[in-house]
Order: structure tokens, then C-alpha cells, then sequence
């Protein structure tokens, strides 16, 4: 099992959403608000913008079974990529242990 983690702008929601759903087996994801700005650095020393760069994002986190990783971050690039600064970032970690709250089952080998 991995978790994946997504931060991407919030226009391209809808569509990850929708290409993520004809995943068959996807397990859903949690989705919320978040501000932030990037690595790249102004070109102005002014310490009012700098303050101020931060733009509206949406985070996306999930976990999934190992054969589901590939295809979830291929959606998740190829139709949050819009070529822009700020498009976001995606990352991956382990999961060692999951357990679904509505099925009380709790996956020891993940």
C-alpha cells in the first residue's frame, strides 16, 4: 500500500477527479483547500509580495493498493500538468498499516 499525496491547482480538480473514478478499483480520496507557492524565487525584493505569493491550491490524498500507484500518478501528472509555475507537486510513501473505519478490517501487510 502507498499513500499519495497531491497538491494541484483547483481547475484541474474536476478532470482529475473524473479520470481518477474510471480507475477500476480506485479507493477515493480526500480532497481539501490549501494555499501555497513554489520553489522559484522572485525576481523582486519586495518583502510585501514575497509575503503575499501564496495561490489558492487543492490537496489530494489517498491510499492505494501497490498495482493502482502507476495509473494514479499517471492521471494525476498528465491532467494536473498545464506547463505553468504552480502547477503543483505529487509524492508517494509507504503505508505500513491501514485500517477502514467502516469495515473494521485492518490490512496488516500492506
Amino acid at each position: 500500500m502507498k499513500e499519495i499525496k497531491a497538491v494541484v491547482q483547483p481547475h484541474r480538480l474536476p478532470k482529475i477527479r473524473s479520470a481518477l473514478r474510471n480507475i477500476k478499483g480506485f479507493p477515493g480520496m480526500t480532497v481539501s483547500k490549501a494555499d501555497g507557492c513554489g520553489h522559484h524565487l522572485s525576481n523582486t525584493h519586495n518583502v510585501r509580495e514575497e509575503l503575499t505569493d501564496y495561490s489558492p491550491k487543492v490537496r489530494i490524498e489517498l491510499v492505494a493498493p501497490d498495482e493502482l500507484v502507476e495509473g494514479i500518478l499517471q492521471v494525476l501528472v498528465e491532467v494536473g500538468h498545464t506547463g505553468q509555475h504552480g502547477d503543483g507537486i505529487v509524492w508517494v510513501t509507504p503505508v505500513e498499516r491501514m485500517i477502514r473505519l467502516s469495515e473494521k478490517i485492518i490490512v496488516h501487510d500492506c
